[in-house]
């Protein structure tokens, strides 16, 4: 099973950077050079050994093993790029839980369902989930109002403060 890190959206110069936009949790371990991401392209999956790694402006820019020219890697722009879930799994502290295991869980409050997951955003401070239903919410991953989170059967229980759903 591989897991979703992230998107390459573009190209950065003409020596086979590319510039990616996490899907990960975890993105500055996950891009380390000797790591290995898959890319599913045609009737295929490549696997590209990263060479580099560095950060630009919110972008993960990465070089990969044995390719030096955008030639070799503009064909992948737009896809999505992935790792092996056994290689890509970090340890995880109590109450913590990678994107992919909550992105798609139904959210409830007072025991109605108010939607999906459908996006996590990095705030600083805490993440913030995007809810998807008759409306989009945005929640914050805070004790005060995420109750219970049911991974195996992917459901999440908040419990939401004034104006939160309005």
């Amino acid at each position: 099973m591989n897991v979703n890190v992230g998107k390459i959206v573009n190209m950065h110069g003409v020596k086979g950077e590319v510039k990616i936009l996490s899907a990960s949790d975890f993105a500055e371990e996950r891009f380390q050079p000797g790591k290995v991401l898959l890319i599913p392209f045609k009737d295929e999956t490549v696997e590209l050994t990263i060479k580099s790694y560095r950060v630009h402006k919110n972008f993960h820019m990465v070089s990969f093993v044995g390719i030096n020219n955008i030639n070799d890697v503009e064909q992948y722009k737009g896809l999505d790029v992935y790792q092996d879930v056994d290689t890509a799994s970090l340890p995880l502290e109590e109450n913590e839980y990678y994107y992919s295991d909550i992105i798609g869980c139904e959210v409830f409050n007072d025991g109605v369902s108010i939607g999906k997951v459908t996006d996590i955003f990095e705030t600083g401070a805490n993440d913030v989930w995007v809810i998807r239903g008759e409306k989009e919410h945005l929640i914050p991953y805070i004790e005060d109002v995420v109750k219970e989170i049911d991974i195996e059967n992917k459901r999440i229980t908040i419990e939401a403060m004034e104006g939160l759903l309005s």
